[in-house]
């Protein structure tokens, strides 16, 4: 009697939307592609698409960068045929983790000399909003980081700063002085009139109360403006 020929068990034998599972088993997780990873958050894709190609399709509607994937809402992330909120959820923790991750790696340095070091500290607590943060950096004499306060929240254009709020976590944690920070999510990295007025107003008050403000940096997903560096205070 004729013996069956033998099923590879092998790599080629897994459905396509699995094989990056078994790639990341053989060759580790550095070897998958972005799209890859996805797939395995994915977990499955559509009758007539893997979910490596489902993962594509979410990829291609964010040009390939992951900034802008870490960015969407749950409906943008449902866009895709393939992909319903309980995948758009999946997706949207794992980048909310990358990014707490990223928040923690940045805690480790707590030393502010340059405004590049404040905007890579506060960057992971100011990227990727909708809505204008206002945040102040506490620091002892030698730029040591005490830990940052969020002062405010506000809409699409901007943020009410009340200085009693800027100034009460300084006074009780004795800072030496502070960073302000704050974010535009229109993307336009320039001071407003309003911007201006402010860190003029809180320059004055910390004059008066012996805690120094060193700089007021305009956070956008990509660059930032440093009052400081600007020759602004």
């Amino acid at each position: 009697m004729p013996q069956e020929p033998k099923v590879p068990k092998g790599i080629l034998s897994w459905s396509e939307e699995d094989r990056p599972r078994e790639k990341l088993l053989l060759k580790g997780k550095q070897a998958l592609s972005d799209a890859e990873l996805i797939a395995i958050l994915l977990g499955s894709g559509t009758p007539d698409r893997s979910a490596v190609e489902v993962a594509k399709d979410l990829l291609k509607q964010v040009e390939h960068d992951l900034e802008k994937l870490g960015q969407l809402t749950i409906k943008q992330l449902c866009k895709p045929k393939g992909i319903g909120p309980a995948k758009a959820i999946t997706i949207a923790a794992s980048m909310e983790l990358g990014r707490r991750r990223k928040t923690s790696e940045k805690r480790k340095r707590l030393k502010i000399t340059s405004s590049k070091d404040a905007y890579d500290y506060m960057y992971p607590l100011l990227a990727d909003l909708e809505m204008e943060q206002f945040y102040v950096l506490l620091l002892r004499r030698s730029n040591e980081v005490i830990r940052h306060h969020h002062v405010s929240t506000g809409g699409v254009s901007g943020t009410v700063v009340d200085p009693k709020i800027i100034f009460r976590p300084a006074l009780e944690e004795l800072a030496c002085s502070i960073v302000l920070c704050h974010n535009h999510p229109s993307g336009n990295i320039k001071p407003s009139q309003a911007d201006i007025s402010l860190t003029n107003k809180l320059k004055q008050a910390g004059d008066v109360l012996d805690i120094r403000l060193i700089d007021h940096i305009i956070f956008t997903n990509n660059d930032y403006t440093s009052f400081a560096d600007e020759g602004m205070l």
